[in-house]
């Protein structure tokens, strides 16, 4: 499948599972690391609105910075924009093929990713991307340590856009009853799912 390239200013759902739906997340500290490689290879490109670590996949809600606050190598074209991807998810794959002793493809394919064209799927996506914990029966969303929510609910520092993502819902107890209702429209979103 060929993807169209990624564009300046726009906003992506970036998703993946683990090849044959293996686990990509086998210990606590490969969530970390995914996450820290996400702060070394992906916040110079783009702000973070909301993700969420699964054990077999995961789900970044992203925009790509303007070109006013890209690296100039970005906006001269001499770099894709898809190369930080592809730097980070080589790295995550090569290291978790080291440290488990296995070969090959880690991820199911390409990374899957769908721009985000309106408001109304941007929330629809948020909320099923911070209450996924709860959807696969793996623990509470509200607790899930591997997601945005506590960062988005908090007031504590983060890379999250939690202004603008909070903003969206209209104030951060609309956002936590959304979530806590699970109101979401499914139909908005089939198509990226993993069911």
């Amino acid at each position: 499948m060929k993807f169209t390239p990624f564009e300046i200013g726009n906003y992506y759902h970036i998703y993946n599972r683990g090849n044959n739906k293996d686990l990509i997340f086998i210990e606590r500290e490969n969530y970390y690391y995914f996450l820290q490689l996400m702060k070394k290879y992906l916040i110079p490109i783009v702000d973070i609105y909301s993700y969420c670590l699964i054990p077999n996949h995961f789900h970044l809600i992203l925009k790509i910075k303007d070109e006013k606050e890209l690296p100039d190598t970005f906006v001269s074209s001499k770099t894709k924009l898809h190369q930080p991807f592809s730097n980070m998810f080589n790295t995550y794959t090569k290291a978790i093929n080291k440290r488990y002793n296995r070969r090959g493809s880690l991820f199911q394919e390409h990374l899957k990713r769908k721009q985000i064209k309106n408001e109304e799927y941007l929330r629809n996506l948020i909320t099923y991307v911070n209450t996924n914990p709860s959807k696969h029966e793996i623990e509470d969303f509200s607790t899930y340590e591997f997601s945005s929510y506590k960062a988005l609910i908090s007031k504590k520092p983060t890379l999250i856009k939690r202004d603008e993502v909070i903003e969206l819902f209209n104030d951060s107890n609309n956002f936590k009853y959304v979530c806590g209702q699970n109101k979401i429209n499914l139909e908005l979103i089939k198509e990226i799912t993993f069911e």
